[in-house]
Order: C-alpha cells, then sequence, then structure tokens
C-alpha cells in the first residue's frame, strides 16, 4: 500500500508542476519572478505550481489558501520562505510534527511526520485572491491528494478559503455535511471518515494584530494530534518520508 500511495501522490505532484490551465495565475507567477523585491533580487524562482509535499502515512492533513508570490513561488515548496511559513514550521517542530522550526528551502533538511501540507490553489494569486474558477480547476489535485493519504484523518484549515475548499473536495469524494459548518478557529466538523479542524491563517496581517498566537497555533496543533490518535514516532520507519 505505501508504494502505491507513494506513486500516486508522486503522480499527483508531476501533474501539478506541469499545470497551465489558468492564464492569470500563469502569468502572475511569472512576471512575480521577473520583478522580486529588492530583498530577493538574483534569486531563481520557481514559479510554477506547488506540490503538496509530506509524510506519505500522514494522519493530518494541513490545508492552506494558495503560495505565497515571494515565498512558494520562489522556493517551490508551500509555505516554505515567507512570513506565514515561519508561523507555521515554528509551531510543527513544537507539536513534533516537524523536525526542525524553520524552511527556508527546498533541500533544507526538513521533514515531516505524520503531516502532509499543500493548498487548495498551487498557484500564487494577485492579492492573495484566487478566483472562483481557478480554485475549481485546482480542487481535482487536493481530491486526489486526500484519496492518495489512505490514514489522513485530520484536515487542518488555515483560514477561511482552505476551510471551504476542503468541504469542496471531501464532497467530490462523496462525504458532504447539510447544513455546512461554519469556518472558525478551533471549529470542527466531522464530514464521513474525516475531522475538519480550523485555524485562522498565520498571515502577516493576523500575526502582527494578534489574531494569531503561537499560543492559539500550538491549540489547533495539539487538537490535531489528539483527533488524529496521539503521538506518531518521533523517526519515521518509512526512509525519506517527508523530505524534500
Amino acid at each position: 500500500m505505501d508504494v502505491i500511495t507513494d506513486s500516486v501522490l508522486e503522480q499527483v505532484a508531476h501533474d501539478v508542476v506541469t499545470c497551465r490551465r489558468c492564464p492569470r495565475l500563469v502569468e502572475w507567477r511569472e512576471e512575480a519572478a521577473r520583478r522580486p523585491p529588492r530583498r530577493f533580487a538574483g534569486c531563481t524562482y520557481w514559479a510554477r505550481p506547488v506540490p503538496g509535499f509530506g509524510d506519505p502515512r500522514a494522519r493530518v492533513m494541513i490545508v492552506g489558501l494558495a503560495p505565497a508570490a515571494h515565498g512558494g513561488n520562489r522556493t517551490g515548496r508551500i509555505f516554505t520562505g515567507d512570513r506565514s511559513g515561519d508561523w507555521l514550521f515554528a509551531a510543527l517542530y513544537r507539536a513534533g510534527f516537524a523536525n526542525q522550526p524553520t524552511s527556508v528551502a527546498r533541500g533544507d533538511g526538513l521533514q515531516l511526520r505524520d503531516l502532509y501540507v499543500t493548498a487548495v490553489v498551487r498557484c500564487a494569486p494577485p492579492g492573495n485572491r484566487p478566483r472562483s474558477d481557478e480554485r475549481d480547476n485546482c480542487l481535482p489535485f487536493l481530491v486526489r491528494e486526500l484519496s492518495g493519504l489512505p490514514q489522513a484523518r485530520v484536515v487542518v484549515c488555515l483560514g477561511a478559503f482552505a476551510w471551504d475548499g476542503a468541504m469542496r473536495a471531501l464532497a467530490e469524494l462523496g462525504h458532504r455535511m447539510s447544513p455546512r459548518p461554519r469556518f472558525g478557529h478551533l471549529a470542527e466538523a466531522e464530514i464521513g471518515p474525516y475531522r475538519l479542524l480550523g485555524s485562522y491563517h498565520p498571515s502577516q496581517q493576523n500575526t502582527f494584530t494578534g489574531k494569531v498566537t503561537a499560543a492559539m497555533l500550538d491549540a489547533v496543533f495539539a487538537r490535531a494530534r489528539r483527533l488524529a490518535g496521539g503521538q506518531a514516532p518521533i523517526e519515521s520507519d518509512c526512509p525519506g518520508a517527508g523530505r524534500t
């Protein structure tokens, strides 16, 4: 099963990276790479859609909104190299899901344990605001990732957009809930075999204003751990799991 699962996730990643279905997003991600801010001048940008990554045996999945123009769009790994990721990976390290508290580039040694990280939309959108048609073009990737993670039971949604996208993906798998549950920090909803768990997004806007604190993120991932069934082994018995 593990070999099959790995091959499913690898095929999804390949299909994500080669996608050009949304002309507006293709133009924006490539323009961001051509005109980087001064702090990233001279950097070689990924400038392609960004695949999910993590442990193929994960019981917990994190779903974000989309890559940042000068974060994942630059590094090629979701949440890597931006301020949101600084907060997220520090929290994952404290919760035992990551082997280090920072992530600055692919190949920096980061490994995720019992966790897979992805997003609803895979290209950086202008103003961090994807359109509904762009969301719908990307949604099949999230559906396929859920199918390729047979042990996943908890979906942590970073923000209302991710909450909505996760529910849409679960509906495609035949898991629906009516009325639809409302998003909120530490909101929960049981949909089929999955438990959705809401969290405010660790964006600069939220962390600077105190809408999100380190303690609030710690509470989310402690709850995710409990819902998933307790502490996973410190070292995965799947060689190379989570390395990117």
